[in-house]
């Protein structure tokens, strides 16, 4: 467990987690218009984290406050990305965590942690309504490519980043 501030904690997910990150994610999407087909809204692993982030290769992490989810973030090995290239995946906040520099110290986190996996770059995908956020990974030299990597499924993104580490 990480201590990001004295009443917030992040630690790995838990099997206990899913329903919570679930809708955390899923709300996230709603609030911001985002919640459409070819996005992690209707993927059906999006309701077991826990399981997904078994694979090797992959790490998920939850901040909790009180016992409560406040968000969460990780690394996946998404099939087809190039050589040493993993997907920084399903980062998403509930507002109340926002602002607090909780994103980017998890956004840190993942980055590290790829690092420290043998990965040379991390790859993300997201959309336009998704703005605030496409800034944030910009501030962490995530740089916009022309079109997708890898085999996510994710056609409803518009939006693909690649950071060297």
């Amino acid at each position: 467990m990480i201590d990001f501030n004295e009443r917030i904690q992040i630690r790995p997910i838990g099997p206990q987690d899913n329903a919570a990150i679930a809708t955390i994610i899923r709300n996230s999407l709603e609030e911001f218009g985002a919640n459409h087909p070819g996005t992690v809204y209707y993927d059906a692993t999006t309701d077991d984290l826990y399981g997904l982030f078994q694979q090797s290769g992959s790490a998920y992490w939850v901040a909790e406050q009180d016992g409560m989810l406040l968000g969460g973030a990780g690394i996946y090995p998404t099939p087809g990305l190039p050589e040493a290239t993993c997907e920084l995946v399903k980062m998403y906040l509930k507002p109340t965590a926002r602002n607090q520099g909780l994103g980017g110290h998890m956004i840190a986190l993942c980055l590290q942690q790829a690092a420290d996996l043998g990965y040379k770059q991390v790859y993300l995908e997201s959309m336009p309504e998704l703005a605030k956020a496409v800034s944030v990974y910009e501030r962490f030299g995530f740089i916009k490519i022309n079109g997708p990597l890898g085999h996510s499924g994710h056609f409803g993104c518009a939006i693909q980043m690649l950071k060297q580490l």
